[in-house]
Parts: structure tokens; C-alpha cells; sequence
């Protein structure tokens, strides 16, 4: 068997991350539309991915400020979607990971989640970096989709010099020419040697930006197999769009799987991950 090298130990909450540790799933909707729709989404995707040996951690947005078009949907703003997700958060006894657009929303989005999310976007906003690392909760960086994989470390270094001590880095595609993303698995290899565990972004990394008039289109048959080969690869999660009807969602459809094909591909990534020395045999 092939060594795959092994990424500093990490926390998302209470769920281990990195280090020995088994690949998490962290798994939900875009955007968390109401609070029914969050519970039930919570509570599924925690069982799902019980049955299948993944630790889980559920994701989900209070607000999207980063939409194609001003006219999209974007949430039910930070006060009310950030009250009814703690509240689920407690009630089905998930960790919570929520992005966080604005350094003005950073402290009310602490008092929410386990783990706050800097977007692609974002991810060399210094000020934003440097407020969610000072709140002491776990701070997960998606890797900008106009960056290379050395540029992780300077990311990660602004967030280690504000006190953030739980990091991991996402990996969710790179710009590739108009209106696509690829992704290239030696960065999930290479971004290893950084001293944070390694997720990847299955189904942001099949989305195709402002491809669909006004709003982002996705190639959804091509989740399953590149999260095939970042298991192969040895990431330390799998991170997860899933909407009950992804043709009605109001974010991220084209790219979201729904519960039953989630399902299916969990079944490919735990053999693979168990081969792999992932996860027990």
C-alpha cells in the first residue's frame, strides 16, 4: 500500500479531523431556507452518514452575498437563519459550519457554530481571516478558485498569527478558462505538506459559474467520480451539497446531490477510504 502522508490533527467541535483520524462528511443544503428544512436535512444526513463510518459535521448558509445576479436568493439573513441553526445544531446534536461573508457577522455566527468558513471568494480577505481565527472556533478556508496550492500557506499563516488553532483548507476547483472549474488531485496531495488536514469540495467543484444565464450551472454526474479519486488521494473530508430536489432548489442545484445519491456514493468512498487505510477495515 501506498503512504499517504499524514496532515496535523485538527477539530471541527468535537469531531476529529486530520492526523489518524477517519474522513469527515460534511454534508446539507447551500442554504438553510427555513428551519423545518434544516432540521430534516440535519437529522437524515447524520444517520447517513453513521451508517457509513463518516463522522459527520453539518454545513449549511444563512445567507449566499456571493450570488450571480442581485435578484438571486440568499438566505434568511445572519439573525434569523443563525437563531433556528443553533437551535437544530442543539436539538439533533450536529457540529455546525456556517460561512461568513462580513467581519461584522463574525461574532453572532461564533455564538452559532463549531466552525466558521471563509469562502473561495474570500479566502485572502485579511481582515475576515483574521476575525473568525480570533473567535477561537475551528476555521475552515476554501481555497480560492484563482489560486495554486503553495499559495496555501500564506492563508493558513494569517490565520495561525490571529490565534486559530483548528484549520483545515478546502479544496473546490480552479478557474479553467470561461465559465469552469477542473480540479488538479496533486494539490490535495501537495496542500498535505501544510500542516492542515485536506478537504474536498465534491460538488462546488462541478459547478460551472455564471454558466447558466444569470446564475451558475453544474455538471452533477461528476461529483461521484472526482470524490472517488480524492478518497484515493487521502483527503480528510468530503464536503457535500444535498437538496431533497436539487431542480427547485434556490441555490447550487445543478451541482447538489440528492439524499439517495449521496447515499450511493458514500457506499464507493467508504471502500475506498477503508482501502486506503482511511478508515477500519
Amino acid at each position: 500500500m501506498i503512504s499517504i502522508p499524514k496532515t496535523t490533527p485538527s477539530f471541527m467541535g468535537p469531531v476529529a479531523l486530520g492526523g489518524d483520524a477517519p474522513p469527515v462528511l460534511i454534508a446539507g443544503p447551500c442554504i438553510a431556507e427555513h428551519e423545518d428544512m434544516a432540521r430534516t436535512y440535519a437529522t437524515r444526513l447524520k444517520a447517513m452518514a453513521a451508517r457509513h463510518g463518516f463522522p459527520f459535521v453539518f454545513k449549511a448558509s444563512y445567507d449566499k452575498a456571493n450570488r450571480t445576479s442581485g435578484q438571486s436568493y440568499r438566505g434568511p439573513g445572519a439573525k434569523e437563519g443563525l437563531q433556528f441553526l443553533a437551535r437544530v445544531r442543539k436539538e439533533v446534536g450536529v457540529p455546525l459550519l456556517t460561512d461568513v461573508h462580513e467581519t461584522s457577522q463574525v461574532e453572532l455566527a461564533a455564538e452559532a457554530a463549531d466552525v466558521l468558513q471563509v469562502p473561495a471568494f474570500l479566502c485572502r480577505q485579511t481582515d475576515l481571516v483574521e476575525a473568525c481565527a480570533r473567535t477561537g472556533r475551528a476555521l475552515n478556508i476554501k481555497k480560492g478558485q484563482f489560486l495554486a496550492p503553495d499559495d496555501v500557506p500564506h492563508i493558513l499563516d494569517k490565520a495561525r498569527e490571529s490565534g486559530a488553532a483548528n484549520l483545515s483548507i478546502t479544496e473546490r476547483g480552479t478557474t479553467f478558462g470561461y465559465h469552469n472549474l477542473v480540479v488538479d488531485m496533486r494539490g490535495l496531495w501537495l496542500m498535505r505538506q501544510f500542516n492542515a488536514p485536506v478537504i474536498f469540495d465534491a460538488t462546488h467543484s462541478v459547478q460551472l459559474p455564471g454558466a447558466a444565464g444569470g446564475k451558475s450551472g453544474g455538471q452533477r454526474e461528476m461529483v461521484a467520480p472526482l470524490a472517488r479519486a480524492a478518497a484515493a488521494v487521502g483527503v480528510d473530508g468530503f464536503y457535500m451539497e444535498v437538496h431533497e430536489n436539487p431542480a427547485v432548489a434556490k441555490s447550487d442545484g445543478p451541482n447538489a446531490l440528492t439524499f439517495e445519491m449521496l447515499d450511493e456514493l458514500l457506499v464507493d468512498l467508504a471502500a475506498i477510504c477503508r482501502a486506503v487505510g482511511r478508515l477500519p477495515a
